[in-house]
């Protein structure tokens, strides 16, 4: 990682649900210690609105966020890469740190089949979080 601040990239296919939530947690925890990006590799037109429901559930806003495409530039400039289903479209760099995490995807759920997959992204968000600012 860098000297600076740590960069995750979450990366799903639609980057309109488990990419945009995950995003959402790290932001809401790690406040500006992370550079928090998302991106997906075939984008969506706009976020789910189950995601958007389920995160303003517990505090957190991410109607602001727009899919956005996944970019060589972005992946290539990131500390770790978060992938979240998106199989072969995925990057890969040689020695970036990835996690992949099997996660349901929400698309075409409704909100209450949602907030366990944005409870398990959030336990999985506070390991990482851990392990990217040790407490000093």
């Amino acid at each position: 990682m860098s000297d600076t601040k740590p960069s995750v990239l979450f990366v799903c296919v639609h980057n309109a649900g488990r990419s945009q939530m995950a995003a959402g947690w790290l932001r809401h925890l790690a406040g500006d210690r992370v550079e928090v990006r998302s991106a997906g590799s075939a984008p969506a037109e706009t976020i789910n609105p189950a995601a958007v429901e389920a995160m303003r559930e517990v505090g957190i806003d991410i109607t602001g966020q727009t899919p956005r495409l996944l970019e060589w530039e972005t992946a290539q400039s990131s500390d770790v890469i978060v992938t979240m289903g998106c199989g072969d479209a995925c990057p890969i760099f040689p020695g970036k740190r990835y996690e992949d995490w099997k996660l349901d995807d929400p698309a075409g759920k409704g909100v209450e089949s949602v907030r366990p997959i944005r409870d398990e992204i959030r336990a999985r968000i506070e390991v990482l979080l851990a392990d990217l600012l040790p407490a000093a």
